[in-house]
């Protein structure tokens, strides 16, 4: 059972690796680096202070910092503990493949960049919905781009963004649940 949906992982990943081309290549790669999302996230940031008494946008601002250190060290623990080839290092796939990210790690599973940015998208999209009540959607939409970059630029499997994904959304729904005790705990005069 396993084995078999190891290897309809990575059909899937050659097919819709194999869509890419040329054209595209350039805005997929800067889609998928991080740095290229920093005002971004300032914005972001920007908006939730504008929207939020400064106490409670402090309280936003450490969740979000144990959030992204929290879904990363996780990410980590799963891709040392699993051990699985990342696409462009695994014989028989690599061949097969278009790679064109600028490196490729080790291990895959799961996807940091899918786990982060949905991580994101749910934290920042629930604590915005009561003043922009779409957002969330569109903060979705951006996070599973962005997962989809990974296989894109060839370095994730579906298998590795879609538990990325998963992890990301639970993690930035407790991490929103987290925000809600501390602004009652320390708020509260």
């Amino acid at each position: 059972m396993i084995e078999s949906l190891i290897e309809y992982d990575k059909e899937l990943f050659l097919f819709l690796n194999n869509l890419g081309n040329t054209t595209w290549d350039g805005f997929w790669l800067a889609y998928t680096n991080k740095v290229n999302w920093i005002p971004f996230y300032l914005l972001l940031l920007f908006v939730m202070f504008k929207k939020y008494n400064r106490r409670v946008f402090l309280i936003i601002v450490v969740m979000a910092i144990l959030m992204v250190a929290f879904t990363d060290q996780v990410t980590n623990l799963f891709k040392d503990g699993f051990e699985r080839l990342r696409p462009c290092r695994e014989e028989g796939v690599m061949e097969h493949m278009r790679f064109i990210a600028v490196r490729c790690g080790k291990y895959g599973f799961f996807s940091g960049h899918s786990s982060n940015s949905m991580a994101v998208a749910v934290f920042v999209g629930l604590l915005l919905k009561p003043y922009y009540k779409y957002l969330v959607f569109l903060l979705l939409f951006w996070a599973a781009l962005m997962a989809y970059s990974r296989i894109y630029v060839g370095v994730h499997y579906p298998l590795d963004i879609i538990c990325g994904m998963i992890f990301g959304a639970l993690s930035g729904f407790m991490f929103y649940k987290l925000k809600g005790y501390a602004e009652n705990r320390f708020t509260s005069s």
